[in-house]
């Protein structure tokens, strides 16, 4: 009995232990700054904002949130911002979308002790205890990609295209070709979850060009279809990859995103490799 006893004094000891609040670094070139859950509610400009049409949880959220232009004040409208969740999501945003917002706003929600969300639809886990919503994204056009949750980092970096060079499409296409028009919607679209040419900041999905790029096993009507409904093509419960309709991805859009990963089919490197102009 002695024994039972201090163990479940112990126990209650341990519960009654505080509970390691959630910390998230931001790292914009002027040392690493550190916001834990407590210091982000006690803010004066947290309010408390309502989502319409949610992207993670597909439906309307109410949430305590801090909008997020306040915390990248030290960051240059030309910045390039990688947000990293805690799954392997990394999505690059630029910091012009959130600090000269124009009809949308960029707000960094905030868990509270207590008050914890929702399980992520189809079992997908928890989207705390950080997660970047926006108001009216439709204003500025705003992607599925870049609402990232379970955040746990911000930290500026170089251009995409000048840190992965393998992922740049050939050096002679003008700048509103195809190819290069697909090329930024695959840096919007699909480099937050997966490499292509085994070089990205993702580590969630597969390499989008090693060993096989999705043009060269899939017919481009069910490529598409797959793009826009993964599930329409492959049920799977555990699939992790969201449908794009026509109001985060257009057909134009589609159109480009297939034109850059055909031409890139031709252009396979290891990433240890030096790719071609």
């Amino acid at each position: 009995m002695p024994s039972l006893l201090r163990c479940l004094c112990l126990f209650a000891a341990c519960l009654a232990l505080p509970v390691q609040a959630a910390e998230l670094r931001i790292d914009l070139g002027h040392g690493v700054q550190r916001h834990d859950t407590a210091s982000l509610l006690a803010r004066s400009d947290a309010r408390d904002i309502d989502i319409p049409g949610d992207v993670a949880f597909k439906r309307s959220m109410h949430y305590r949130a801090v909008p997020l232009k306040a915390l990248l004040s030290e960051a240059d409208a030309g910045d390039a911002l990688l947000f990293v969740a805690t799954d392997g999501f990394a999505a690059e945003i630029p910091a012009a979308l959130m600090l000269h917002a124009r009809g949308s706003e960029a707000w960094l929600a905030v868990e509270e002790p207590g008050r914890p969300w929702p399980t992520l639809p189809g079992d997908k886990g928890d989207a705390g205890p950080f997660y970047v919503v926006w108001t009216d994204p439709a204003a500025m056009q705003v992607g599925p990609e870049q609402w990232p949750y379970q955040l746990a980092e911000i930290r500026r970096l170089p251009p995409v295209a000048e840190r992965f060079p393998a992922i740049r499409p050939h050096a002679g296409f003008k700048p509103d070709s195809a190819v290069q028009r697909g090329f930024a919607v695959f840096q919007r679209t699909c480099f937050a979850c997966h490499t292509l040419n085994g070089q990205g900041d993702a580590r969630l999905g597969p390499d989008l060009n090693i060993p096989h790029n999705p043009t060269e096993y899939l017919p481009e009507d069910l490529l598409r279809a797959y793009i826009r409904d993964p599930q329409s093509l492959r049920h799977w419960p555990q699939a992790r990859m969201p449908g794009f309709d026509r109001q985060a991805l257009s057909d134009a859009d589609l159109d480009a995103l297939l034109a850059y990963l055909h031409h890139m089919s031709g252009r396979k490197v290891a990433s240890r490799d030096k790719p071609s102009p």
